[in-house]
C-alpha cells in the first residue's frame, strides 16, 4: 500500500537549503517515482505565496497525480486550538498546529517536516497525540524526511 504523506511548508523549502537538501531530494525522488503520496493543504499553498521564487517553482514540478489537496475545515481550527489550548505550542505556532490537524483528521500515514521546534519534537509530539487520543482521533506519526529513507543493507 502506498504511504499518504502529509508534507508542510519545510519539506518544499528544505529542497534548497543546504542542510536539508539532500534528504529533500531522496523524498520527493519517492513521489516523483510513484512511491508515495504526498498530502498538502491549501495552508501550504498560502505559506508558499511568501516563499522564494525556486520553491514555488519546484513545488509547481511535483507530479500533480501523487498529490492529495485537503481543505482547512472548521473542525481543523477547532482541533489546532485544542494543541494550543493543552500549551503542546504556543499560540504563535496556529500555524503549524493546523498542519497537524489536518494531517490528523485525513489520516496521513505520517506528516513530515523539518521543524524541529515545533513539530518534529518528541515532546511536542506526546502533547499532539494526547489531544487527538483524548478527542477519539488516532495518533499521528510525526518525522523528518531523512526518517522515512530507506537504507540498503
Amino acid at each position: 500500500m502506498i504511504q499518504r504523506i502529509y508534507i508542510d511548508t519545510s519539506v518544499v523549502g528544505g529542497i534548497y537549503d543546504n542542510e536539508f537538501d539532500v534528504f529533500t531530494k531522496m523524498f520527493f525522488d519517492k513521489a516523483f517515482r510513484g512511491e508515495i503520496i504526498l498530502i498538502i493543504s491549501e495552508l501550504l499553498e498560502e505559506e508558499l505565496i511568501n516563499a522564494p521564487g525556486q520553491v514555488k517553482d519546484f513545488f509547481r514540478t511535483l507530479p500533480t497525480n501523487q498529490l492529495e489537496l485537503v481543505k482547512l475545515t472548521k473542525e481543523a481550527i477547532e482541533l489546532a486550538e485544542m494543541y494550543i489550548d493543552e500549551k503542546v505550542v504556543g499560540e504563535t505556532s496556529r500555524a503549524d498546529c493546523r498542519h497537524i490537524a489536518l494531517a490528523t483528521l485525513n489520516t496521513a500515514d505520517v506528516l513530515v517536516s523539518w521543524n524541529f521546534q515545533h513539530i518534529v519534537n518528541l515532546k511536542r509530539i506526546r502533547g499532539y497525540n494526547s489531544v487527538n487520543l483524548r478527542e477519539g482521533l488516532h495518533t499521528l506519526e510525526i518525522r523528518s524526511p531523512k526518517e522515512l529513507m530507506e537504507y540498503e543493507n
